[in-house]
């Protein structure tokens, strides 16, 4: 019974701070440190004999390091406890491909996979502007928001009679009004059905594939093949530009059947006049 409750308090650490907060960190932090031998052995039963058992101490031993490196991002504006249990998800990813005989301590190498994880949840859900970070602008955001009469904006004195009210400049009181409007915009939407193309910042920046001097390379390239297009087209014979063209460069390309009629040949004869006029030009651009 005590062995299946301590188990049952082990699953309910690792699932991270589901009630409260301050209860789960002294929790983890009562967890013992394992020595490196010990480490070392779980690590290699976990290893070699896939014990799911010593993967669950290795684990525990260091959710305390996880709180550390999460109290590093507060200054993003999300809840501790979600960094918390996004960062347990990395350790767990870390004590997977954690290998004993590199010689490193399981800490050291698990912090790579603990931020990695915690930056992926910060840029998911890390709002560019933020409504509120302080307690005074807490504290202006939801009494501007019983203060105003009407959904229009405040006119000069409705702002200077809030900002009285609530004891602030009447420049806090318009940022905090424009803050309560706005709206993050996403970086790459996806269109919907009343909006083809919608506004994008992605659109707006440049492609990091996108080299200047190769693209007035590839411009310059493609002029010169225009010019010497149109000076192999005038060195052949009147019938065979006029296959080119009709088969290649109008807009409604004709057949080789349309064109043995207009010429009044076999479509196989057009076929080899096409051939022979497409290799002189070939011939006459590589010159």
């Amino acid at each position: 019974m005590t062995q299946a409750l301590s188990l049952t308090n082990q699953n309910l650490i690792l699932a991270g701070p589901t009630g409260s907060l301050d209860s789960y960190i002294q929790a983890v932090n009562a967890i013992p440190v394992l020595d490196k031998e010990t480490e070392f052995e779980l690590a290699r039963r976990l290893r070699e004999d896939n014990d799911i058992d010593a993967a669950r101490e290795l684990v525990m031993s260091q959710l305390r390091f996880v709180v550390h490196i999460a109290r590093g991002y507060n200054g993003y504006g999300l809840a501790l406890g979600d960094l918390i249990q996004e960062g347990n998800i990395g350790l767990m990813k870390a004590v997977k491909r954690f290998d004993p005989e590199v010689g490193v301590r399981l800490v050291s190498f698990a912090v790579h996979w603990i931020r990695a994880e915690i930056h992926e949840f910060v840029l998911k859900n890390w709002k560019l502007v933020k409504v509120a970070t302080t307690k005074a602008q807490r504290k202006l955001f939801f009494n501007l928001r019983k203060a105003k009469k009407s959904l229009s904006w405040l006119s000069k004195d409705e702002t200077a009679a809030v900002a009285k009210d609530l004891g602030v400049s009447e420049r806090e009181v318009t940022e905090m009004e424009q803050r309560l409007y706005s709206h993050d915009v996403s970086f790459d939407p996806t269109p919907n059905e009343d909006e083809e193309r919608p506004y994008s910042p992605a659109l707006y920046l440049p492609n990091p594939e996108a080299d200047p001097a190769m693209q007035a390379e590839a411009d310059d390239y493609h002029d010169q093949a225009s010019d010497a297009l149109v000076e192999a087209l005038e060195e052949l014979d009147a019938r065979s530009r006029e296959i080119l063209e009709s088969r290649w460069l109008a807009e409604k390309k004709a057949t080789l059947h349309e064109l043995a009629d207009r010429f009044g040949v076999s479509a196989e004869r057009i076929r080899q006049i096409e051939a022979n006029a497409i290799k002189k030009l070939r011939v006459a651009m590589a010159a």
